[in-house]
């Protein structure tokens, strides 16, 4: 078992050094940015560490560090480096997030280049996403051929054909979007959808109804619109309306009394 390190001893002109590193913190920044003595910090033998606060409007709750060191055997102490360091409450930049992960679908705009990795899990060298018994004599990847965009270098994988499906399945697009809980049928009966290519064909198409919101946009077979086009406007009503028969209210009739007299008189 290797023996505990011990502590550097304290350099005593590292540690009065308070001075020095105060008119070097000052010309890094202003006289007037560099406010009381924090601490000194023991880094290492002759290597000391002293603190400032940061006055400087720009950087609240940051301090200048300063960073002292005695030579072996020398008398004069020097400066090794001098930063700002952030303490609590200081205002930092965010922690970088590298390009790939910030990136958002409809970030890419005109003019924009997103480049493709080599190693990207979602292609595949289209020359070898089928077994050999489907290479033709001269070893072309028959599956390839017949895929439009002939020629292609890389076709999608089955990662990248997964990953495709699930963020359809569960966007707008999908089953579960308010538009398709109400829509009147689904998808997968409507005469304007279009079924697309290869394995996802069996869960996604096209809409092709200009009147729809999903027009142009991939859907899935189970979602659906109000714009189906098996709906029909309601038949007419061409039966009689009943009459409605007021048996609550009444009408109140005034009799001329002239003319219920003389109707008494001709009937006798």
């Amino acid at each position: 078992m290797s023996p505990s390190r011990r502590s550097p001893v304290p350099d005593k002109a590292c540690i009065d050094a308070v001075d020095l590193a105060r008119s070097v913190a000052a010309e890094v920044g202003r006289p007037d940015w560099v406010g009381e003595h924090l601490t000194a910090q023991v880094e290492d033998t002759r290597l000391v560490t002293h603190y400032f606060e940061c006055l400087d409007p720009s950087y609240p709750g940051w301090t200048y560090a300063v960073t002292v060191v005695r030579a072996s055997r020398a008398k004069d102490v020097t400066v090794n480096e001098v930063v700002l360091l952030p303490g609590e409450g200081a205002l930092t930049a965010p922690e970088w997030v590298p390009w790939k992960e910030r990136l958002r679908p409809g970030d890419v705009g005109v003019g924009d280049l997103l480049p493709t990795e080599e190693d990207d899990e979602r292609l595949v060298p289209g020359y070898a996403q089928v077994p050999d018994s489907e290479l033709d004599a001269e070893g072309m990847d028959k599956q390839m051929v017949w895929e439009l965009g002939l020629g292609r270098r890389q076709v999608l994988s089955e990662v990248g054909r997964e990953q495709a499906a699930e963020r359809w399945y569960n966007g707008e697009a999908g089953p579960r979007s308010p538009i398709a809980a109400a829509a009147p049928a689904r998808c997968t009966t409507c005469g304007f959808l279009t079924p697309l290519a290869g394995e996802l064909r069996q869960m996604f198409g096209v809409c092709t109804n200009e009147f729809a919101p999903d027009d142009g946009k991939v859907v899935s077979l189970d979602h659906g619109c109000g714009a189906h086009s098996e709906v029909r406007r309601p038949a007419p009503q061409n039966e009689p309306v009943a009459p409605v028969v007021d048996e609550v209210g009444y009408d109140h009739i005034v009799f001329d009394d002239t003319a219920e007299l003389e109707l008494v008189s001709s009937d006798s």
